[in-house]
C-alpha cells in the first residue's frame, strides 16, 4: 500500500483529493500549517469526519519571511499563493522524507483561480518546492502530465478526475456521492486574501520590514492609529481585544487605559515622543465612557514605571485620519 501526505485546509477541495486517493487504497494522512494569517480548526474536523491522521504544525517565522520578499508576488492583495504553496510543499516533503510518504498531494485544481492555479502556475509550485516529481493534484490529475507516481503504480490515473475551472458542481455532486456533508464555504480562511487586513500589512512592512510575528498577532486585533514612523497605537474594541493585547504586550509598550471611567486598552508600539503618547492617550479617552467629558485622566503603564496624563478626549473625525483602515 502506498502512502501519501497531503496539504488539507478542511475546505471541500483538500478532502476531496484525500478522499480521492484514499478510496483507491492509498494510506493518507493530512498535514496542515498553522500562521497568523490561517490555522487548523478546518482541517482537524475534516481529518476527523474522514477518519485519516492529521499532522498539524506551526510555521509562522519561515511564513513570514516569505511574505515579505515572495519570488512570484501578491495576488489581488497581500496573498502570495504560489510562494505559499511552495513553501507548503517544500516542508510537506520534508516531513514526507522524514517520516517514509511516498509522494505528496494537494486538492489544487486546474483553472480555479486564474493567477495561482493556472497550469504554469502549478508547475512553477512544484518546481520551487524542490519535489517536482512527488506532488500529485487527484482533482486535475487526468487534464496535467502523467507523474511518476501514476506510472510506478502508487496510484490508479484512471480513478483520478479531470475536473477544472472556477465552478465547484462536480466537488459538490462528488461530496454528495462521497457521503462529505460538512465542510466550510468557498474562500475565506486565509487573512492575506481580505482588503482591510491586507491594508493593515502593507502599512506595517513599509513601516517595519523586520516586523515580527507578534507585530502580526497584534495588526489582528483592534482599531490601529498610526502616530509616526514606528510609532503606533492598536485599540481594543472590546474585552477579547482587550485580553489579547494584554498578552501579546511586550515590556517596552507603553499601556494606556482611563482611569475612572471604563474603555478599551490601548498600546503604543515603538519609542513614542511625549506628543505621541498625548494623542495616543486622547485617541484611548474618546472611545471610552469618558469620550464626552473634558478631560480624562489616563494611566500610561510602561514595564514597571506608570505615569498619567489628563487630557481632552480628541474628535472621533480627527482620531479617523490617524486610523489604518
Amino acid at each position: 500500500m502506498s502512502r501519501a501526505i497531503g496539504l488539507l485546509s478542511g475546505g471541500l477541495d483538500s478532502s476531496l483529493a484525500a478522499l480521492a486517493l484514499k478510496r483507491q487504497g492509498v494510506d493518507v494522512t493530512g498535514l496542515a500549517f498553522v500562521t497568523p494569517f490561517f490555522g487548523s480548526a478546518n482541517a482537524e474536523r475534516a481529518a476527523e469526519l474522514m477518519q485519516i491522521p492529521l499532522i498539524v504544525e506551526v510555521i509562522s517565522e519561515v511564513h513570514l519571511e516569505m511574505l515579505k520578499n515572495p519570488r512570484y508576488g501578491y495576488g489581488k492583495n497581500m496573498n502570495p499563493c504560489i510562494d505559499c504553496h511552495a513553501l507548503m510543499f517544500r516542508l510537506a516533503g520534508e516531513v514526507m522524507e522524514r517520516d517514509g510518504f511516498d509522494f505528496l498531494f494537494s486538492g489544487e485544481v486546474l483553472g480555479q483561480r486564474p493567477m495561482s492555479q493556472n497550469a504554469s502556475a502549478l508547475q512553477a509550485v512544484a518546481k520551487h518546492s524542490g519535489y517536482p516529481k512527488r506532488i500529485l493534484r487527484p482533482l486535475s490529475a487526468k487534464l496535467l502530465p502523467i507523474t511518476p507516481m501514476e506510472e510506478e503504480g502508487l496510484v490508479k490515473r484512471e480513478e483520478l478526475l479531470d475536473i477544472q475551472g472556477r465552478s465547484r458542481r462536480r466537488q459538490q455532486e462528488l461530496a454528495k456521492e462521497w457521503q462529505l456533508t460538512d465542510y466550510p464555504s468557498s474562500g475565506g480562511g486565509c487573512l492575506l486574501t481580505e482588503k482591510s487586513f491586507s491594508g493593515r500589512l502593507r502599512d506595517l512592512l513599509s513601516d517595519n520590514p523586520e516586523a515580527s510575528v507578534r507585530d502580526i498577532e497584534l495588526l489582528k486585533l483592534g482599531r490601529q492609529f498610526r502616530l509616526g514612523p514606528a510609532v503606533k497605537l492598536v485599540l481594543g474594541r472590546n474585552r477579547s481585544d482587550n485580553e489579547a493585547l494584554q498578552r501579546f504586550a511586550d515590556p517596552s509598550d507603553y499601556l494606556l487605559r482611563a482611569h475612572g471611567y471604563s474603555g478599551p486598552l490601548g498600546i503604543v508600539t515603538g519609542t513614542a515622543s511625549d506628543e505621541q503618547l498625548k494623542t495616543a492617550s486622547a485617541i484611548v479617552a474618546t472611545y471610552g465612557k469618558g469620550a464626552e467629558a473634558s478631560e480624562v485622566e489616563i494611566q500610561i503603564r510602561q514595564g514597571d514605571a506608570v505615569n498619567r496624563l489628563t487630557v481632552p478626549p480628541l474628535p472621533r473625525d480627527t482620531a479617523s485620519t490617524l486610523q489604518i483602515f
